[in-house]
């Protein structure tokens, strides 16, 4: 069967979590780029979406299908490590100083390329300058201060709601990553993955990277937002929020359920033609 139980999915995030360690800072670099890249064609892809039909939920109904690129492809998405990686942390598979290390580069890498997509993608949307007649400057001008001096204006309150908003981001972001794991085969992974993305875009939370490429998109196309506008009402806080969202409730919740709940190869005996699954406190007796 293509499915995947959660008790052998949480084994597969700490595999996956452990491989990410062995990448070199090289793939790390190159990987994470192109998934921050391909999370801003996403972004104007849901944005045009939306522009052209007035309807936000076509917009983000279609968004999740730079999610299933980067992750068909294996690239490397920070929102995703802050539960993969913690996996294989709580499981000692891999320090503490590696994990960070890794995290740095992946973030890193997701801003050179959210950044170098919004450099192409106004210059492809304003004639490299010389025009502000497309439909779509206003939007994402219109999206970038909200993201930032739309939260400034409510003070303490502000930062709270976006900081929240980044937990329940990545809270279906990193169960995207998770469910892309239960399938084996790539139609089961596509529409797995696209449930909890499409969830998380059509409810307008705060998602790290996306926030790397629209936020200084808006800023380049004339958005009233500056530097510290960008950092401190949005960047800062969403990441963090990232983080808790993918360690607390993804990466922690599911290894604390489903960890212990895989019973070790040793309580297998072999009768016969059947392996049969030896009853064990808690579950079912299964044969095979």
């Amino acid at each position: 069967m293509s499915y995947t139980k959660p008790a052998e999915v949480i084994n597969l995030m700490i595999q996956a979590g452990k491989a990410k360690i062995q990448l070199s800072p090289s793939d790390l670099l190159i990987r994470s780029a192109l998934s921050g890249a391909i999370l801003g064609f996403g972004t104007t892809l849901a944005v045009t979406a939306t522009v052209q039909t007035g309807s936000g939920i076509l917009g983000a109904a279609i968004f999740p299908a730079c999610f299933i690129i980067v992750v068909l492809l294996g690239l490397e998405l920070v929102t995703g490590s802050f539960a993969i990686l913690p996996a294989a942390y709580f499981d000692r598979k891999i320090t503490m100083s590696a994990m960070i290390k890794n995290l740095l580069f992946v973030f890193a890498g997701n801003l050179l390329g959210a950044l170098l997509y919004a450099v192409l993608f106004w210059i492809s949307l304003t004639n490299m300058g010389s025009s502000d007649t497309h439909a779509l400057i206003p939007a994402i001008i219109k999206i970038a201060e909200a993201k930032t001096t739309g939260y400034a204006q409510y003070g303490a309150a502000g930062m709270i709601t976006v900081f929240t908003k980044g937990i329940l981001c990545n809270w279906m972001v990193t169960l995207g990553v998770v469910l892309f794991l239960t399938s084996t085969s790539a139609s089961g992974k596509i529409i797995a993955a696209w449930l909890p993305i499409f969830i998380f875009f059509a409810q307008g939370f705060e998602h790290a990277v996306v926030n790397m490429f629209v936020i200084p998109a808006g800023m380049m196309l004339g958005a009233k937002v500056n530097f510290g506008d960008w950092w401190i009402y949005n960047q800062l806080p969403v990441t963090l929020g990232n983080i808790v969202g993918g360690v607390i409730f993804t990466a922690l919740a599911l290894y604390l359920t489903y960890k212990e709940k895989v019973i070790p190869a040793k309580e297998i005996e072999m009768t016969g033609s059947k392996a049969v699954l030896m009853e064990k406190a808690g579950y079912e007796r299964l044969e095979i």
